[in-house]
């Protein structure tokens, strides 16, 4: 199965989300260090809460709820049974950098809910292989947007390009899945050409972008401003018609996917 993920902390955003085939809706409760790290870029800081999780999580059918805490810190136990309490039935670990932060976050949630350590530092990268031997954790998220800022790189699809994804994501023996994605035709990467990567790679999931559905902050908006079913059932369908391709013709589209980033970064 391949997970389409949507950051929202609208339950009727949600509700909506996961009838046009949203498979996980991701609450976002990350916030330390994260304006030093991002406050320079076109990026949100989210304004989540703990209240969302629960008010989300009662009408959702069948969609999984994902929740984002903070990096390990002196209150991780206390998110995490708050978190666990309020209904999630996944926590994301972002900004780790030992395998040892993932194992204590890990004895936190004791089995209670999925644990999918966020990889989007270059410790955790580094670390990979002691961190998906862990009992604890279930899947991988291979964050490019805070891993190529440590990486010190100009853009976060350079990680694609130039073999730095690929190589980690061959010790990763436990589903995984990378960054985000834009709609089909659309981006400055257009989501087709990223989801080459996905099928070429092995990826398991993709967050829908603040592109995709154009930074919508209420159900209206997003309705108006695109259809949701219809763009995320463009992007399966070409997700599909990738998996028939034999080695070859991926490695035909990751030359130009490589191309496209050349182009961009110079």
């Amino acid at each position: 199965m391949f997970n389409y993920l949507f950051i929202t902390n609208k339950a009727e955003i949600a509700s909506f989300a996961e009838r046009c085939g949203v498979t996980r809706i991701f609450v976002d409760l990350e916030r330390k260090g994260k304006l030093k790290r991002q406050g320079h870029l076109d990026t949100v800081i989210s304004k989540h809460s703990f209240e969302d999780i629960n008010s989300i999580k009662k009408v959702l059918s069948k969609a999984e709820l994902m929740v984002r805490l903070n990096p390990l810190h002196a209150d991780s136990k206390n998110e995490v049974e708050k978190a666990i309490e309020a209904g999630c039935d996944i926590i994301m670990l972002p900004m780790f950098r030992t395998a040892q932060e993932v194992a204590t976050f890990g004895g936190f949630i004791r089995g209670r809910a999925k644990l999918i350590p966020l990889v989007e530092t270059c410790g955790a990268a580094e670390s990979i292989e002691s961190v998906v031997a862990l009992d604890c954790v279930n899947e991988v998220h291979i964050g490019l947007n805070d891993l190529h800022l440590d990486l010190q790189l100009n853009f976060m699809f350079e990680l694609l390009a130039n073999g730095y994804v690929e190589a980690l994501v061959k010790k990763i023996h436990k589903p995984f899945g990378i960054g985000g994605i834009a709609r089909v035709g659309d981006g400055i990467i257009p989501g087709e050409i990223v989801m080459a990567e996905h099928v070429r790679l092995g990826s398991a999931g993709v967050i829908l972008s603040r592109a995709f559905h154009l930074r919508s902050e209420t159900l209206e908006q997003l309705t108006t401003q695109i259809d949701l079913k219809s763009e995320i059932e463009k992007l399966e369908a070409v997700r599909k018609k990738y998996m028939a391709f034999d080695e070859n013709e991926l490695q035909f589209l990751h030359n130009d996917f490589c191309k496209r980033i050349q182009d961009i970064v110079g």
